[in-house]
């Protein structure tokens, strides 16, 4: 007996409710811009240079000791959190300190941090410390610009594959849709202040070739239907081709967030935020390759007429 989350065959009409899909998309896209713009992202070391330094103790993490024992080294802010992870015994407790690199310094100096270490043994004589991390300001910079152009190259790129695969007003499509789940991806790492690092910038990357994947398959469909029906109405013709590629879709969401969903509680506040970000990201790409993509499509219009007598539609002189 085969497994089916969804019918073989479906006659689901997903424009039924297309003003309330976009609309929602693009509530949810200025709340995420807003967020961005007003409360900003928990930058990683990777983008704001300085060191963070990971603690480990037999005690129970306090926070307030930590604070007031490096306090008076007069480093200025240093960001304290405590680390949960359901893997971690009550003999492991671990927090995390960032200390932004201080004026006219590219990281902070290895004595600094041998003064913070003898601090924090004060609190519990028995604190390890298994990792120090640093990075300079000015390589920190290079990082965001490096990732920037990253994440916009790869835009660039799928546009003018799908241009060249398809035709622009796919090509539109597939971007307003990457476009949207990206940015909802910064706006929730905006809204629950989750760490934005490198490793955030790769499962960006990872949700844009996702969700393009899912996307084309889609239109991959679409096309052949326009080729098949003819006569009938592009909305139609849409529902038809997502229908049809409907069981494939959530099979294979479905199966790819069984196993981020096991990495994201069992697989240790190190790749948490990496995890968390594609198992997010694949929630929205699969709702955007399902009612932002076509629906895009849908309002700019698709030239169906022959273009030229000899070779018959437009969309059979390309290779699927």
């Amino acid at each position: 007996m085969r497994l089916k989350l969804v019918p073989s065959e479906t006659n689901w009409d997903f424009f039924k409710y297309v003003r309330l899909t976009l609309g929602a998309s693009a509530v949810a896209m200025v709340a995420s811009l807003v967020l961005w713009l007003s409360v900003g992202l928990n930058f990683g070391i990777d983008f704001l240079g300085g060191t963070t330094i990971r603690t480990e103790s037999a005690q129970v993490v306090d926070v307030a000791a930590y604070r007031a024992a490096v306090e008076p080294l007069g480093l200025g802010d240093i960001s304290i959190t405590e680390v949960f992870d359901p893997t971690f015994g009550p003999e492991r407790n671990v927090a995390m300190l960032r200390i932004q690199a201080q004026e006219g310094q590219e990281s902070v100096p290895p004595e600094t941090i041998l003064a913070i270490e003898e601090a924090l043994r004060t609190v519990d004589p028995e604190m390890t410390f298994p990792s120090v991390e640093s990075v300079g300001p000015k390589v920190s910079g290079e990082l965001i610009l490096t990732a920037m152009l990253a994440v916009g190259a790869s835009m660039v790129a799928i546009l003018f594959y799908i241009w060249l695969r398809f035709e622009w007003q796919f090509s539109i499509g597939a971007i307003a849709a990457l476009v949207h789940d990206v940015v909802l991806t910064i706006g929730i790492f905006s809204l629950l202040q989750i760490r934005f690092d490198l490793a955030t910038i790769a499962a960006l990357l990872t949700i844009i070739g996702y969700s393009i994947n899912d996307t084309v398959v889609i239109f991959d469909r679409l096309r052949e239907n326009l080729i098949k029906y003819k006569k009938m109405p592009l909305r139609d013709v849409m529902n038809l081709s997502v229908n049809e590629t409907l069981s494939r879709t959530v099979m294979t969401s479905g199966t790819t967030l069984l196993a981020l969903l096991a990495l994201l509680a069992l697989g240790g506040d190190v790749i948490r935020g990496f995890v968390f970000a594609i198992f997010w990201g694949i929630i929205v790409g699969t709702y955007s390759s399902v009612f932002v993509a076509k629906n895009i499509v849908l309002l700019l219009g698709v030239n169906r007429e022959p273009k030229d007598p000899e070779k018959g539609n437009q969309f059979a002189g390309i290779d699927a």
